[in-house]
């Protein structure tokens, strides 16, 4: 099975586009913990290898009885309250919000991991090799992975350049099968008009067009944007 991706997956190479703060975030959330990066990056890997088995296996059987102890204290060192500290009336009982502008997938296994190698206002392009926990049919991408992948990096550029926005519309036509565990590059054109941004956006294997997307999103700010106002990690 191809290795994953590196923790900075989403970085272009060079510098980082994730303008970070004060307290070191990017202005859009906090910085996830190093210990969640390493335990999304365990948890993505581990799911390929249980997806992949074909018999019951006794380290699952040991996996399964230590889930319910860390449950446990997880829970117990976790917030009471699930919601977000964003604005003004938050409590030390919320939940902290974390940066979704930039390399989602490198703390969330639910979401691909990608890397950009060239990410500017007008253009970015970059590479993902999709892992077997994205599969929908037999071998392939499924297709709602592929709207999540586009609506990131589209997202990511627009956050790296300083000017986002909500997501009015995203459209997207499948050509050609995506395949998993396979090195795939895809590219933005970015157009800023009268407060609106159109990303058109393509997924490629050598020159074939796997799949494109147009996205419409509203022009804002970053400091205009409800994650720009989530409270700072708390100290104790």
């Amino acid at each position: 099975m191809p290795s994953p991706l590196a923790p900075d997956a989403g970085r272009p190479a060079g510098d980082s586009p994730n303008p970070a703060g004060p307290e070191g975030d990017s202005g859009f959330g906090a910085r996830p913990l190093e210990q969640t990066r390493a335990a999304a990056a365990a948890m993505r890997r581990l799911t390929g290898l249980l997806l992949a088995l074909e018999h019951p296996h006794a380290a699952v059987d040991d996996m399964l009885a230590r889930f319910v102890e860390w449950e446990r204290e997880l829970t117990a060192a976790g917030p009471s309250d699930s919601s977000p500290r964003i604005g003004a009336d938050v409590s030390n009982a919320q939940r902290i919000y974390l940066d979704h502008a930039f390399d989602i997938g490198s703390y969330n296994p639910c979401v691909p991991e990608y890397r950009f190698d060239r990410l500017d206002a007008e253009r970015a392009d970059g590479r993902i090799n999709f892992p077997l926990s994205y599969e929908g049919p037999p071998g392939l991408v499924h297709g709602g992975f592929l709207a999540l992948f586009f609506d990131c990096v589209v997202q990511h550029q627009s956050c790296a350049v300083g000017l986002a926005g909500k997501t009015r519309s995203l459209e997207l036509t499948y050509r050609r099968p995506t395949p998993l565990l396979t090195e795939l590059r895809f590219d933005i054109e970015r157009v800023v008009g009268d407060r609106v941004i159109e990303s058109t956006a393509r997924l490629t294997l050598d020159e074939t067009v796997l799949c494109s997307c147009v996205v419409s999103a509203v022009g804002s700010p970053p400091n205009a944007l409800a994650g720009s106002q989530h409270a700072r990690r708390r100290t104790n």
